[in-house]
């Protein structure tokens, strides 16, 4: 089984499906973006996150996510839910309504 984790704007509610569990942890230290005061915070399945291979199974996957962030801030940070699925980053927006 992969492992998903899903990085959240801090401020928003999730946009997309959280990862499969049954119960979520919020890892302590969120993602920022390196050029402005965004940041995301982390959920990963609280079995997942918990288990002694955690380190090194998630070094890849939150790399991409800091990438993906990191890139974001050219659109001014619109993506506010992004996710690991194997080796892509799903991103998830909130539609403006038309007024």
């Amino acid at each position: 089984m992969s492992l998903t984790i899903a990085a959240i704007r801090s401020g928003t509610d999730p946009v997309g499906k959280l990862p499969e569990a049954a119960f979520h942890r919020t890892l302590e230290t969120p993602l920022g973006c390196p050029k402005c005061d965004v940041s995301y915070n982390l959920v990963v399945d609280w079995e997942r996150a918990t288990s002694k291979w955690f380190e090194e199974e998630s070094r890849g996957l939150i790399r991409m996510l800091k990438k993906a962030i990191q890139m974001g801030h050219g659109s001014g940070h619109r993506v506010t839910h992004f996710e690991t699925a194997g080796v892509v980053v799903k991103s998830f927006t909130v539609l403006e309504k038309a007024g």
